[in-house]
């Protein structure tokens, strides 16, 4: 693996987003001197925070799996995860409603799933259960050193036994036709695929390999954190900040002195910060921006769909709602066609409902719930919606639907989020979830975490490797300080 070439005791780190902080924290567990600048006045980047009459909201991520990359990236400073942060099992993990009017709790403890299928959906689909919980495992043991646990340099680092015993499961297939091989109920079908729209692809188009995103929250399990997502960030900088990483908040980096690839500062308003390097963990926007372009691409980068996010207070909630409430609506693959190749909003819309209240009380007054309805939709370069106009009428029409639905009742819309909001906040195209995890934008072909040879830059963050979501987020930060040693 290449390395940053020359001294790298000084390093600054752009964004204190979770890869930022990830990052952070492994590269002062090795010894080196480090600064973090956030132009916001709290850590956690997307993971951000949104405080309205009370209610305590998160505006970022809702879905927490994999806490042991927290307890590594803790553990770097000689710190326990314990110590500054209590995460909360979710049990069901999901779950999730239909068109027909059915449900299904989705739980990681095998046994009680499986018991779970064979009620829903009876015993050949339990059989069939067992059999994908099993490829699961495999697919995800097959994965995770070598594809999402490594940096690469060149598409030859894929070469070795694992790519092999990949290639023997199927990840290189169809994502819903190899689900599709073990359950043959629809409902159960998607259950198991919804997840590639996390990773930008619809599942009749991803990789069969992005299954492991199913294995994080159907079998490794889901997680909350008392006191909100944010309570996430603000751990990590704290440990980080203990073990002597200085943070700067509320600055804005406008430039990267530099000559060529070798950046000697990074520069904001108000200040100049020496560095033998820069680790940038601010997002493709503003990466491209203080990279002045480069390194320039064949082709330019596909981002995948962004989301409608419309945060609500309820006076109470429907029964059997989950912490995390999966809808299905009656369409699928149409659905994908209108928010990725059609730039359309969805006519019969699939939605996540997270009510975080019902797992910690506190993030609401007394009497109210925090309720946050997630929607896809098209990114700004496939659908320039003039959300300014139609934001809050969209909002309402979410809002009716799950009220029809009898999943939302007596909700008061607290703020809406749109891809303008996210275009705002430096996310390219207006979308959160960054480049889509289409082949060519995967692994070794997915912008490298090195971006120069004779640098002294590294990437963190969801644009770069391993992608999208906490669990890469925080592996990525680790793989940039693994760019520096010293």
């Amino acid at each position: 693996m290449h390395v940053v070439k020359g001294r790298t005791d000084r390093v600054v780190v752009v964004g204190a987003g979770l890869s930022g902080l990830s990052a952070a924290l492994h590269l002062r567990g090795a010894g080196h001197e480090v600064t973090v600048l956030e132009r916001h006045p709290h850590p956690g980047g997307l993971a951000g925070r949104l405080d309205v009459a009370g209610h305590l909201i998160d505006t970022g991520p809702t879905v927490l799996t994999m806490p042991e990359l927290l307890d590594e990236a803790f553990a770097a400073v000689g710190a326990r995860r314990e110590d500054h942060l209590e995460l909360l099992p979710l049990h069901p993990a999901y779950r999730a409603t239909f068109a027909d009017g059915s449900a299904l709790d989705v739980h990681t403890d095998a046994a009680r799933m499986e018991q779970e299928v064979r009620d829903f959906a009876g015993g050949s689909e339990a059989q069939g259960y067992r059999e994908l919980r099993a490829w699961l495992h495999r697919l995800y043991e097959a994965e995770r050193e070598k594809f999402i646990g490594a940096s690469f340099d060149s598409p030859l680092d894929l070469l070795g036994p694992e790519l092999l015993t990949l290639t023997r499961l199927g990840g290189f297939g169809s994502l819903a036709k190899a689900v599709g091989r073990f359950l043959h109920d629809d409902r159960l079908r998607r259950v198991f695929t919804f997840q590639s729209l996390y990773a930008g692809v619809a599942p009749r188009d991803a990789l069969a390999a992005y299954a492991v995103i199913a294995y994080m929250d159907t079998v490794a399990g889901v997680w909350f954190p008392r006191g909100g997502m944010r309570a996430v960030p603000q751990a990590l900088a704290d440990a980080a900040a203990n073990a002597g990483v200085r943070f700067e908040y509320g600055v804005e980096v406008e430039q990267l002195e530099r000559a060529r690839h070798h950046v000697s500062a990074v520069r904001t308003a108000d200040a100049r910060f020496p560095c033998d390097a820069v680790v940038l963990a601010c997002g493709p926007a503003q990466s491209t921006r203080l990279l002045r372009g480069e390194p320039r691409r064949i082709t330019p980068l596909r981002w995948s769909p962004s989301a409608v996010v419309v945060h609500l207070s309820a006076s109470r909630v429907v029964d059997d709602l989950a912490h995390h409430t999966i809808s299905f609506g009656g369409a699928w693959d149409s659905t994908f066609d209108e928010i990725i190749r059609r730039g359309e909003l969805m006519s019969d819309p699939s939605l996540l409902l997270t009510t975080p209240t019902l797992t910690d009380p506190s993030l609401a007054p007394s009497g109210r719930h925090l309720q946050y309805l997630l929607a896809p939709c098209p990114n700004l370069d496939r659908a320039p919606i003039r959300w300014e106009a139609v934001a809050h009428r969209y909002a309402d029409e979410l809002v009716a639907e799950m009220t029809a639905r009898k999943l939302v009742t007596d909700a008061e819309p607290l703020a809406v989020v749109t891809p303008d909001d996210w275009a705002r906040d430096g996310q390219a195209a207006g979308t959160p979830f960054s480049a889509a995890h289409t082949f060519a934008q995967t692994g070794p072909f997915r912008p490298s975490n090195l971006p120069f040879r004779d640098g002294n830059v590294v990437l963190a963050g969801s644009g770069t490797t391993p992608g999208v979501g906490i669990p890469p987020v925080l592996i990525s930060g680790r793989l940039a300080a693994g760019r520096l040693h010293r």
